[in-house]
């Protein structure tokens, strides 16, 4: 277990309306952010354990950083290299924090925009404030969206965290807790990696990231994933640049970042646009998910894929689903995201973000009822007594296999709260 340097806590003066950390961290951006029990969050990152905690007026961070002090910085693609040594001479965690929170722009600002825009974003996006869309590092929101399809937010955590413990470097411990940081693109290309990926659960994906991982190690070569980038957004330490005029369909540099995601095994239009919003820094990026619905059965809750929301969002609340866009071709898939820029403009990605953060949250904190009727038979010839048991289904989510192709769904977990009353019914005849 790999010895750490702890730096002391440091805080900087930020509302729960300009972030909201339990919101932003848990909403399907990012998976490898692990919660304590004394509600601080971390993750390895950059070569370093960064732990995190909020109060009412501030942002607390601190860094770990590994007594060896050579840990390399997440991911070494075209980012300058550095070690923790150097970082530790002259730490950039303060820096860090911001560009990975996002934290330049003024939030309140742009929710005032989106809502004098759109009524539809003001009666229901302004109850969830302090939503912000990730600066990630382009290789990890690739890695971690291909793992995203059909899948959930749970599952999606558990992969990235096998991906990080048998193929990233360890960089420290918090409590008994060992951290990995991310493995680079190169540490996927050996022969035996889609195989033991298989072993470890990951079904077809393993196939897609071993592909991908060779693609863009050997293929593109560093510097590529990144030069997809937005330059007036660019990578932790670089000066920011124009990116050209919006279009309807997004910059040009969008549109160019968008195809060659493309051409990865694995990436489709929508984990495209999860990697360009939130990897690459393309603000008029739109996710809009091209799967089924979230499905029922037998009462049971089944999450097929949380970012189909955004679709639904295009039906029920900007009369999408009818006429020439009745189903999401790729003619409508463009069409949602031309609507929404139309909107929002060059933070498109981020207003529709919000968006499914609320309808994620409603959704969340909805209780269902299954309802369990127990006949007890009674002599009277008026009545007979129905024992009604109500189970509040809390959705707290575990796994159960599946014997197809190697996937898992997750159930939810029931939490049961019986009460118990006499209803009246007629008795047959």
């Amino acid at each position: 277990m790999a010895k750490t340097r702890a730096l002391q806590w440091q805080k900087i003066p930020v509302s729960l309306a300009e972030l909201c950390l339990d919101t932003t961290l848990r909403c399907g951006q990012s998976f490898r952010w692990r919660k304590s029990e004394d509600d601080i969050w971390s993750c390895a990152l950059h070569g370093r354990i960064l732990s995190l905690r909020q109060d009412s007026t501030h942002l607390h961070y601190k860094a770990m950083y590994p007594e060896n002090a050579q840990v390399p910085l997440t991911p070494p693609s075209s980012a300058p290299k550095s070690t923790g040594a150097s970082s530790l001479e002259e730490d950039d965690t303060e820096a860090l924090v911001h560009h990975y929170l996002n934290l330049g722009p003024d939030l309140m600002e742009l929710y005032e925009q989106w809502s004098t825009a759109d009524a539809n974003f003001k009666r229901k996006a302004t109850k969830f404030t302090g939503v912000r869309v990730l600066k990630q590092d382009a290789w990890e929101a690739l890695i971690g969206f291909i793992c995203s399809s059909n899948n959930n937010i749970l599952r999606i955590s558990q992969m990235m965290e096998k991906l990080c413990l048998h193929y990233g470097p360890e960089v420290g411990h918090v409590g008994a807790k060992t951290f990995h940081d991310m493995p680079a693109p190169s540490a996927l290309t050996a022969p035996g990696v889609e195989a033991h990926l298989r072993q470890l659960g990951f079904g077809y994906r393993a196939k897609y990231l071993h592909q991908t991982a060779v693609m863009v190690a050997e293929e593109h070569g560093d510097g590529w994933l990144d030069g997809l980038g937005n330059p007036e957004s660019p990578i932790l330490g670089a000066k920011p640049s124009y990116a050209g005029e919006m279009l309807p369909g997004g910059r040009e540099g969008y549109r160019r970042a968008h195809e060659g995601l493309m051409a990865l095994q694995g990436v489709g239009p929508k984990v495209a646009d999860c990697v360009c919003l939130m990897g690459l820094g393309w603000g008029e990026a739109v996710p809009v998910d091209t799967h089924g619905m979230i499905s029922h059965s037998s009462l049971c809750i089944v999450f097929t894929d949380d970012a189909n929301q955004v679709w639904q969002i295009a039906q029920r609340d900007y009369k999408f689903g009818k006429g020439k866009h009745s189903s999401l071709t790729k003619a409508t898939y463009d069409a949602v995201g031309d609507k929404f820029r139309s909107l929002w403009g060059k933070e498109a990605g981020w207003a529709h973000s919000v968006l499914f953060t609320a309808d994620l949250k409603a959704f969340s904190e909805r209780l269902t009822s299954k309802v369990e009727v127990k006949e007890l038979k009674e002599e009277a010839e008026t009545k007979v007594l129905t024992e009604i048991q109500v189970t509040a289904e809390v959705l707290t989510p575990i796994s159960a296999k599946r014997e197809i192709e190697d996937e898992e769904k997750p159930l939810i977990a029931v939490e049961e709260v019986i009460a118990t009353r006499p209803v009246k019914r007629r008795r047959k005849a």
